[in-house]
């Protein structure tokens, strides 16, 4: 499959076999699926695939407009059935002389549908949408046990320019 971006004009874009859009709640057991399946670290067990815990996380993401999941599902097939997932969030503060940042959380590929372009297209298509909605930078976290995902990256153009911590809350 070849990862073609069309421009986007609308929260949706055909690339190749993937059709990217914005998630409805029909895609939560994939998504929670999913999840689970790539989970490492500290998320390992956290993710049950259960989707009930998301419900009403994915409804407070549609209330607030902040953050928009986004699934790449394969040209043809019905809500609920994924080949990847993100989440784009637009953050606001005084950085950038005020201009708003993309932070791009969340990008999962499933196993079957992995290094045939779904990971690419769904990055491009999240760096249109964010370079729409004014923003000036994107920028990811990664966990550290995921070096397949941190070469994906830097191949295309991101550069490990910060260190990043966490603490459980």
């Amino acid at each position: 499959m070849t990862a073609t971006t069309v421009a986007v004009s609308a929260p949706s874009v055909s690339s190749g076999e993937i059709y990217i859009e914005a998630a409805t709640e029909a895609d939560l057991p994939a998504a929670a699926a999913l999840l689970a399946t790539n989970a490492v670290g500290a998320r390992i067990g956290v993710e049950t695939g259960d989707p009930e815990p998301y419900r009403a996380a994915f409804r407070r993401m549609l209330d607030e407009g902040a953050t928009v999941l986004y699934v790449a599902r394969p040209k043809g097939a019905e809500a609920g059935v994924i080949a990847g997932m993100f989440e784009l969030t637009v953050l606001k503060g005084l950085s950038y002389v005020g201009r708003p940042r993309a932070q791009v959380e969340s990008v999962h590929v499933m196993p079957n549908w992995q290094r045939k372009g779904v990971g690419q297209a769904m990055m491009a298509f999240a760096e249109t949408r964010a370079r729409e909605l004014g923003c000036v930078v994107m920028q990811l976290t990664s966990n550290r046990e995921r070096t397949g995902a941190h070469a994906f990256y830097a191949a295309l153009g991101y550069g490990d320019t910060h260190i990043g911590f966490k603490k459980a809350l």
